[in-house]
């Protein structure tokens, strides 16, 4: 725009002076300069200012609802400058209707972020780019397998024998929604699904979700008792071999499933044994035999913080050693090796995050593939403006309770 403005001029942006003779103004070539102008507006408000976002996953379930339309504020922990800069705009990594890139990664800047307001605190709700998107399957037919997982369980070889991939910039990366329950610098730990941070227990939001057995009277609960509960189907299992459900409840909508009189028994989710997890729980290793509701002590590395590194933590930050702060790593023996040199400790260059849902069993978060860089994110979810329920129709579609509300 500004060297069309300055040297080629192509687009007519003195259109609004009017002719001198006729007195008129020149319609198409205002039309053309009012709509380019709108667009570069409106990328730039995208860019630096906030951005609407479609909730399609239930991980932040009664917090942020699956059909929820939400503005993510920019500002307030600073934005983040554009990374990938040839990009179809208002694209962000597939063109419409089709697995291609929008982008070219001819030239791909530094991370650099100009100053926020504030900076993210425990327990914000926080969008950013997911960390184990930088390697994708676009031909694969469960989205819910990445490419680590699928490598922890049948090796590189065999699956890129299979597949074709594609590697991702930062700022392309898909977008995730969650809790950021650990800040740089904090140690945390979970203890029976509830967070300690810094030995403290978490303020656990009033809507947080956990899953339970339910084995109904009748052998169907049934849509009526689910829909006054506001539980979402998306996340709803039932075993019509045994007739026991698999269901996420607050603390509320627990209370009141025990008194329908429709529930003949009901029991909380139990993580399975740690020995068959460590292949899917952070950090991989069957040195630390960690679950989903049981995990840490861990601590969350912070900017210039130095620990001591050997082979029996490197699993914990290896992969933020190596890939996100692009160190050769390499491990022989019982020795550490960073950049060629024998290392037996690290400082970050970076700060990290540690990010859980509200629907703690429902929630793919830092759990499974670690820390989020500070690089990553991208800003605060700040309100939900248009929410549909996609099990419904007409008008009845349209959850007016939910507009306009504030995301806490």
């Amino acid at each position: 725009m500004l060297a069309d403005l300055f040297f080629f001029r192509l687009i007519p942006w003195t259109s609004w002076k009017r002719n001198k003779i006729t007195g008129r103004r020149k319609l198409i070539p205002e039309l053309l300069e009012t709509f380019i102008i709108a667009v570069a507006v409106a990328l730039l408000l995208r860019l630096f200012v906030m951005e609407a976002y479609m909730i399609p996953t239930s991980s932040m379930e009664k917090t942020i609802n699956v059909g929820d339309y939400i503005f993510v504020n920019k500002l307030r922990y600073g934005p983040r400058m554009p990374m990938t800069l040839f990009s179809v705009p208002f694209m962000h990594n597939t063109l419409p209707f089709s697995s291609r890139p929008s982008y070219k990664t001819w030239i791909e800047l530094r991370y650099n972020r100009l100053k926020g307001y504030s900076r993210i605190r425990n327990f914000d709700v926080v969008v950013f780019n997911f960390p184990e998107g930088d390697t994708v399957l676009p031909d694969y037919a469960d989205k819910n397998e990445t490419y680590y997982t699928l490598i922890r369980k049948i090796g590189r070889d065999s699956l890129l024998k299979q597949h074709r991939i594609i590697i991702r910039p930062v700022d392309k990366k898909e977008n995730y929604i969650k809790r950021c329950m650990g800040v740089p610098g904090d140690t945390l730990r979970i203890l029976h699904g509830k967070a300690y941070i810094n030995r403290f227990k978490e303020q656990e939001p009033e809507k947080v979700q956990y899953n339970y057995f339910l084995l109904s009277s009748s052998g169907n609960i049934g849509n009526q008792l689910l829909d006054s509960l506001d539980i979402s189907r998306y996340d709803v299992n039932y075993n019509e071999y045994n007739g026991i459900y698999e269901i996420p409840l607050t603390g509320k909508s627990y209370a009141a499933m025990q008194q329908s009189g429709l529930i003949k028994g009901i029991r909380r989710h139990e993580s399975v044994d740690p020995a068959f997890t460590h292949q899917q729980v952070f950090p991989f290793d069957k040195n630390y035999l960690w679950t989903e509701d049981n995990l840490g002590p861990l601590i969350v590395p912070r900017k210039n913080l130095t620990l001591p590194i050997n082979t029996g933590n490197i699993s914990l930050y290896s992969r933020i050693i190596a890939v996100y702060e692009r160190n050769d790593l390499r491990i022989e023996g019982e020795e550490l090796y960073i950049n060629g040199e024998k290392s037996d400790q690290y400082t970050f260059q970076m700060d990290y995050y540690f990010m859980m849902g509200d629907n703690r069993h429902n929630s793919n978060d830092s759990r499974f593939w670690g820390f989020v860089p500070e690089d990553h994110i991208i800003g605060k979810a700040w309100i939900v403006w248009m929410s549909l329920d996609k099990d419904q129709s007409g008008m009845k579609k349209i959850r007016w309770n939910r507009m306009f509300k504030i995301i806490k």
